[in-house]
C-alpha cells in the first residue's frame, strides 16, 4: 500500500504560483530567514480551524510568529511524565529555546472543538467519552469549565465557552515553571484573545476584571 502520493493538481499549481510571484519577489528575504534562522517575538496558540487564519488578522510576515495549532487552542497542565506531549513540546521550545517575549492564545468564534465539548458534556456526544477517542479526551482539559456556564441559549453558553477555552489555557500555561518564572521575571507576557470570524473583531481578556474586551 502506497502511504503517499503525489500532490493534487490544483496545489502544485498554487505553488508554481507563489513561487513565480511572492517568493520570487522576495526571494532575498526568504534566504535571509533560512540562512539566519528566527528569531519570532511572539507565540500563538490557535485552533486548528481553517478559518482562523493569524497572520492575516495580525499582517503577519514570515518570521514573525512561531504558530502552534490545535483543537480548540488549549494548553494542557504541566505533566512532566515522559509521554510525547505535542503543545507542551512547542510551548517549551518557544519559550525556553526561542525566548519569546508574548505568547497569545487565540480562541474564535463557532469552534467545533468547544461545540464538542458542549456536547460530549450534556450527553449528546457520547463517543467522546470513550477512551479511544482523542477528541474527547484532549477536550478533558475544558471539561472542567462546563460547570460554570450562564444560563441561557446554547449560542450563549457557547461563546462564554470559547472564551473559558481561552482562560483555561492561560491558567495551565502558568504551571510549567519556565513559563511562570519568564512572566515573574518580567520576560513573557501572555495574553488571551477572541476573535468573531464572522464580524473579524477581536476581543482580548482582562485579567483584573475577567473579562473580555474589544480591542
Amino acid at each position: 500500500m502506497k502511504i503517499a502520493r503525489p500532490l493534487p493538481d490544483y496545489l502544485v499549481r498554487r505553488y508554481q504560483g507563489w513561487k513565480a510571484t511572492s517568493y520570487a519577489e522576495n526571494s532575498a528575504w526568504y534566504k535571509r530567514l533560512a540562512e539566519g534562522g528566527q528569531h519570532p517575538r511572539a507565540m500563538v496558540i490557535s485552533c486548528c480551524d481553517s478559518r482562523v487564519h493569524v497572520t492575516s488578522i495580525f499582517g503577519a510576515d514570515q518570521g514573525e510568529f512561531f504558530i502552534h495549532r490545535n483543537i480548540a487552542n488549549l494548553v494542557p497542565p504541566y505533566k512532566p511524565d515522559g509521554e510525547q506531549h505535542g503543545t507542551s513540546a512547542a510551548i517549551e521550545y518557544a519559550v525556553t529555546a526561542l525566548k519569546v517575549a508574548h505568547v497569545i492564545v487565540l480562541g474564535h468564534s463557532s469552534c467545533g472543538g468547544v461545540q464538542g465539548c458542549h456536547d460530549m458534556c450534556s450527553g449528546a456526544a457520547p463517543q467522546l467519552l470513550e477512551q479511544s477517542s482523542f477528541v474527547g479526551r484532549w477536550m478533558d482539559i475544558l471539561r472542567p469549565e462546563y460547570e460554570n456556564l450562564p444560563k441561557g441559549d446554547l449560542p450563549t453558553r457557547l461563546r462564554a465557552f470559547e472564551k473559558a477555552s481561552v482562560v483555561r489555557s492561560l491558567f495551565n500555561l502558568m504551571t510549567f515553571p519556565f513559563v511562570a518564572d519568564a512572566v515573574e521575571s518580567g520576560m513573557l507576557t501572555l495574553h488571551g484573545l477572541w476573535n468573531d470570524i464572522g464580524e473579524g473583531s477581536l476581543e482580548q481578556y482582562d485579567a483584573d476584571a475577567a473579562v473580555f474586551k474589544p480591542v
